[in-house]
């Protein structure tokens, strides 16, 4: 925890959570997501510009190699955040 900046605001969030069934109605699986109320946000106060980091494939590769030769597991997630900051503009 550290001290907020007095010129900065705190976006809010909240917690997610979901139960998965199957055909048969018994749970297979529970889910769970932290999201950030980042629709709060106001441009050019809570932020300035926006970017969609995106590594590249050879970084990738160099990773996984390294990890293999560590002997380490390796595990993915896919952050789905495509429109977080986006401006819909209505037609």
């Amino acid at each position: 925890v550290v001290t907020r900046p007095t010129d900065r605001a705190v976006v809010g969030s909240h917690w997610i959570f979901k139960i998965k069934h199957g055909v048969d109605g018994s749970i297979e699986k529970y889910k769970v997501r932290f999201v950030a109320k980042g629709f709060s946000q106001k441009e050019g106060i809570d932020y300035e510009e926006t970017f969609s980091p995106v590594a590249r494939y050879t970084s990738i590769r160099a990773v996984i190699s390294f990890a293999m030769q560590m002997g380490w597991q390796i595990h993915q997630m896919d952050v789905k955040t495509t429109f977080l900051n986006g401006e819909f503009k209505e037609e």
